[in-house]
């Protein structure tokens, strides 16, 4: 008997940059809305079901938009209520994701911006395609 098999792949459209800082996600977003510009608004927690039969842990979760290019922006905490949202990245503090789309020199300058501010240890650009908990990412 024949079989076929079934490749799925989650497609990612987003990029994602890894922040490390101790400050509380408030206090890093008002830096961050200071310093480039944003204007981050804190929206209800981002609810992700990380462990089967187990209630949902719940992340802190930022939102800005570029109306002009229709960019979001999308700051999250990784530690949540109850775990971590990308566990095989627990130094980073919190992820910023660009859904849509950014230009690769905006993207670079957003990044320096970034470490720019003295509070920020370091923002780095991640590939999503090699995380293995990327799945916690799709909302």
């Amino acid at each position: 008997m024949n079989r076929k098999y079934l490749k799925f792949e989650i497609e990612l459209d987003f990029v994602l940059i890894a922040v490390t800082t101790s400050l509380k996600d408030y206090r890093i977003c008002y830096l961050i809305n200071k310093c480039l510009n944003f204007n981050f608004v804190k929206n209800a927690d981002l609810e992700v079901d990380i462990f089967p039969d187990a209630p949902p842990v719940y992340f802190s979760i930022y939102n800005y938009k570029w109306e002009d290019s229709e960019t979001d922006f999308y700051f999250i905490g990784n530690k949540g209520s109850d775990g971590y949202l990308i566990p095989e990245m627990k130094k980073a503090d919190y992820f910023l994701m660009i859904k849509n789309y950014i230009d690769d020199n905006e993207l670079d300058s957003l990044i320096g911006g970034l470490n720019k501010i003295p509070e920020i240890v370091a923002a780095v650009k991640i590939d999503p395609k090699k995380i293995k908990s990327r799945e916690n990412l799709l909302f």
